[in-house]
């Protein structure tokens, strides 16, 4: 894909009324690896990345492009000329990422803490059952406190799991808050749902008719 810029009003991003600005002055092709090579066409003021002149160079989207004196190139606006917003959209697919290992994440600590929670108590029984004939079965003191215990136990037990898994809804539903403001189609901002990326990818574009912006470029 190449894109041409100048005043002249076949390029395909137009700078208008700007004097140090040549009618073709410059074009942007794409390469084969997805980056962006800049090329001068022959301005009469040259063109400048980071303040160096040059004829051709490789560019970034943060690199400083200067046509001419003073008029600075937003990269990002020149590659959004034909509704092109890949680069934005490539990004949402470490935000889908990021999304599902902390969902995992929560669930997964929540039924690990839950299970142990629910179990162990069942466990501490047979545990001083162990200590009071270790010590002796005669003792009112400890039979006491090991019907006690065999009691509440289990009790606190399914106390503490029923509290450990009453946090995980609200843990799930803060990280789906924020990811629905983060999954968001890059020019319209519609929440894009839980559908994968890679789904997303497929389709080439948005499917909101008065965007339709580009998700991947051709």
């Amino acid at each position: 894909m190449v894109i041409k810029i100048g005043k002249a009003e076949d390029n395909d991003f137009v700078v208008r009324e700007h004097p140090h600005v040549s009618r073709h002055h410059a074009r942007l092709i794409r390469e084969d690896d997805d980056c962006w090579l800049l090329e001068d066409l022959g301005s009469t003021n040259g063109t400048f990345v980071n303040g160096v002149q040059i004829v051709k160079k490789r560019v970034a989207l943060k690199d400083v492009i200067t046509l001419g004196d003073n008029y600075v190139l937003d990269v990002s606006e020149v590659l959004k000329y034909n509704n092109d917003y890949s680069e934005e959209f490539a990004a949402l697919k470490k935000v889908y990422d990021n999304y599902i290992q902390a969902k995992i994440k929560i669930q997964s600590s929540n039924q690990f803490k839950t299970r142990l929670f629910q179990s162990l108590p069942f466990a501490i029984p047979g545990v001083v059952g162990v200590v009071i004939g270790f010590l002796g079965k005669g003792s009112p003191e400890l039979f006491g406190l090991s019907l006690f215990i065999t009691v509440c136990a289990p009790t606190v037990g399914i106390y503490l799991g029923a509290k450990q898994s009453a946090k995980t809804p609200q843990l799930l539903q803060d990280i789906a808050n924020q990811f629905k403001i983060d999954y968001v189609c890059p020019k319209c901002g519609t929440f894009l749902g839980e559908i994968p990326w890679e789904s997303l990818r497929n389709r080439k574009q948005c499917p909101v008719s008065s965007c339709k912006a580009k998700w991947v470029s051709e």
